[in-house]
């Protein structure tokens, strides 16, 4: 049997290019959707009318949406802001929404991934269809009334997102070498879905209502479906790729199911596996001794890399969870300045799918070349010593962006837009390309769920910084992002540790008799697994 041709292969990295970048993060783009349930009145009995006090002519412009019975209150932009009506504590509800659901695709990550890799892609993508086709019908009938009803459909939505992103990562196997700029181009095409929800204000603007949109994306789960049928396996996709690999439903007279090629082998040949994370057994000496779940959990590696991925991450959510407060505040309560930095900022999240590949540039460099491509232990040492510059680079990043969001002018926010979603897309492309290079394949759902229910733990921290904000710091949040540029330094230690893991395995294959450099005038092999 020939096996999966280019065809299917690129209609599988398409599509799922496709899913990734308009279903799977669209969670993050709750800015924009915020403006929009504003204007419905969501959690609109939460604003207290204002203070009395003279009434300057009112801007132009649409004003902030209130309950129903509420009176309408001008909306002044001048200097007298006791005008505008207290909504801070609307504003916290929203932030709490989006705190849970971000939780809760951070936590439920682990789980999921058991799921992953016990039952395998099949099973996995049902359960997230379920989830999302759940949440967008929670959004669609849910009314002012019912605004309760948005903790769990962005949860579900959430959950659903990752575990759709979590089974396509694989996809990356199907093309050797490129395998990491697959990995971080995934990742980039989900943080630009983000910006499905611009599309819904902006069509909510020209009158489509909310209910339809979010029907019609409930409808979309059929394409999740018929991916999952005909250009998916039904466990994984293993790497390096066997001879006459096929997945996927198959055609009549070639079978009525979609055996994957770890069902069709013979009894007792072995599975291709990743090389080990320890490098120690030499290759074609048998099977090497498998690395252990719990050994890699207790890695200074992953526990370095948990914290380099919790900060950043805390810094990108607290910062898009207070956005739509942190406008309001900058433009002094006008509107359409809100909704014209809200438009710029879901629009820069169309980049993080332009952005990402570039760190997968960075992670496969050694790859290119005339240089042959090492290969066993040694192939594992080259992809480690590559992510220490991926990591430091998603790092300087972060400082950057958070240096720009502590700067109190609404201008440089442009500049912090194109920073955060150049450091996002590095940042969940750089944790799937680490994990899926330092440690065995087997685990990679297992790790990737824990590294990312770990990290949701530390972002539990925004609601507190929220609070902070709209309380004692009276809406301003200058003081709070001068404290989350000290703690972003702090990823700084993984790339560190990192290199020096690197230097001590150099170290071992020296000590060992491996040479670490490849022989002048040696063949470059031709889809060399990593």
């Amino acid at each position: 049997m020939a096996g999966a041709g280019v065809a299917k292969r690129l209609g599988t990295l398409v599509s799922g290019l496709l899913e990734c970048g308009v279903f799977c993060g669209v969670v993050f783009g709750w800015a924009s959707l915020v403006f929009v349930l504003k204007e419905h009145g969501y959690f609109g009995d939460l604003c207290r009318p204002p203070a009395p006090g003279p009434l300057p002519p009112a801007t132009a412009g649409p004003s902030r949406t209130l309950p129903p019975g509420t009176a309408p209150v001008p909306t002044a932009t001048g200097p007298n802001r006791t005008l505008l009506p207290d909504c801070s504590q609307q504003d916290e509800q929203f932030s709490l929404v989006f705190t849970i659901a971000s939780f809760m695709n951070n936590f439920m990550t682990f789980p999921m991934g058991v799921i992953f890799d016990r039952f395998g892609t099949a099973v996995a993508r049902l359960i997230a269809i379920s989830l999302y086709t759940g949440g967008t019908l929670l959004v669609a009938f849910s009314t002012p009334e019912l605004a309760v009803l948005l903790f769990p459909a962005m949860s579900m939505l959430s959950v659903g997102g990752i575990l759709l992103i979590l089974t396509n990562m694989q996809v990356g196997n199907l093309f050797g070498k490129y395998r990491s700029i697959i990995i971080t181009l995934y990742n980039g095409a989900f943080d630009s879905s983000s910006a499905v929800f611009l599309i819904v204000k902006v069509l909510y603007e020209q009158g489509l209502s909310l209910r339809t949109m979010f029907l019609a994306m409930a409808a979309c789960s059929a394409w999740h479906l018929l991916r999952t049928l005909f250009l998916m396996p039904r466990t994984r996709i293993p790497y390096p790729l066997p001879p006459a690999y096929d997945y996927g439903l198959q055609c009549v007279g070639r079978g009525q199911s979609y055996r994957t090629y770890e069902e069709k082998r013979p009894p007792g040949e072995a599975v291709p596996e990743e090389t080990p994370l320890e490098p120690g057994a030499p290759q074609g000496s048998g099977d090497p001794p498998a690395v252990a779940f719990g050994a890699c959990v207790r890695s200074g590696l992953f526990a370095w890399h948990v914290a380099w991925l919790s900060v950043l991450q805390l810094r990108h959510y607290l910062f898009i969870g207070t956005l739509n407060p942190l406008l309001d505040h900058l433009a002094r309560g006008d509107p359409r300045l809100v909704s014209t930095y809200t438009n710029a900022f879901a629009f820069t999240q169309l980049c993080g799918v332009v952005c990402a590949p570039w760190n997968g540039l960075i992670l496969d460099r050694h790859k290119r070349g005339k240089a042959p491509r090492p290969q066993g232990a040694l192939g594992v040492l080259a992809d480690l010593r590559a992510s220490v510059l991926s990591l430091a680079v998603t790092v300087t990043q972060g400082v950057l962006f958070s240096v720009c969001a502590a700067v109190p002018v609404l201008p440089v926010q442009f500049a912090t837009f194109a920073l955060q979603v150049l450091s996002r897309s590095f940042l969940y492309g750089g944790n799937a390309a680490f994990l899926a290079i330092a440690f065995p394949p087997q685990h990679f759902g297992k790790l990737y769920g824990l590294a990312m229910a770990l990290s949701a733990l530390v972002a539990l921290l925004q609601y507190p910084c929220v609070a902070l904000v709209q309380g004692p710091l009276r809406g301003d949040p200058f003081y709070v992002n001068l404290g989350l540029i000290a703690v972003v330094l702090v990823a700084f230690v993984s790339p560190v540790v990192v290199a020096r893991e690197c230097r001590r395995r150099a170290k071992e294959l020296e000590g060992a008799g491996t040479p670490l450099v490849a022989p002048p005038g040696a063949k470059t092999p031709t889809e060399t697994p990593h």
